[in-house]
């Protein structure tokens, strides 16, 4: 079995959300910690600004991050797709469309069910990613022809 999507979802789904509201709970600590020393108030525009751009970027990671499966093998003639522990074999035929957007990041293959898997009637994966920016992935483009061709029999 050949994997198609990223090696990098993990990177993407957990250690880059783990750095950035890591990092923006340290400036919070720093800044509630650098006012109570010196006896002052923490300056409340300080505050709000880092909270209001972490839940923006909380609802942008939601959007395009979290909702990605953690990895997918091709299986021939099925698709085997793995995340949190769960597994789901998805059959060519049962795929009724493929959405491939490579100029977001991450690259992102949404996958429309004829049936509802585990995963629910869509299944969203990383794409690999290209050396080459906004550039299309030949994995992909062969796999929406392999999955034309399964649905045309």
């Amino acid at each position: 079995m050949r994997r198609i999507s990223s090696r990098t979802t993990f990177v993407y789904k957990r250690i880059f959300p783990l750095l950035f509201f890591g990092i923006v709970s340290l400036f919070i600590a720093f800044v509630i910690l650098g006012a109570l020393r010196s006896g002052q108030s923490p300056p409340l525009p300080v505050l709000i600004v880092p909270v209001l751009a972490a839940a923006f970027i909380y609802f942008v990671m939601k959007k395009l991050i979290f909702d990605l499966v953690d990895e997918v093998l091709d299986a021939g003639d099925a698709l085997i797709v793995r995340n949190r522990g769960q597994e789901d074999r998805i059959a060519f035929s049962d795929i009724v469309n493929v959405n491939y957007t490579p100029r977001v990041s991450p690259p992102r293959v949404t996958l429309s069910l004829r049936r509802a898997s585990v995963f629910g009637a869509e299944v969203t994966f990383c794409a690999p990613i290209r050396f080459v920016p906004f550039s299309s992935s030949p994995v992909i483009n062969e796999l929406i022809q392999r999955i034309d061709a399964a649905r045309q029999r």
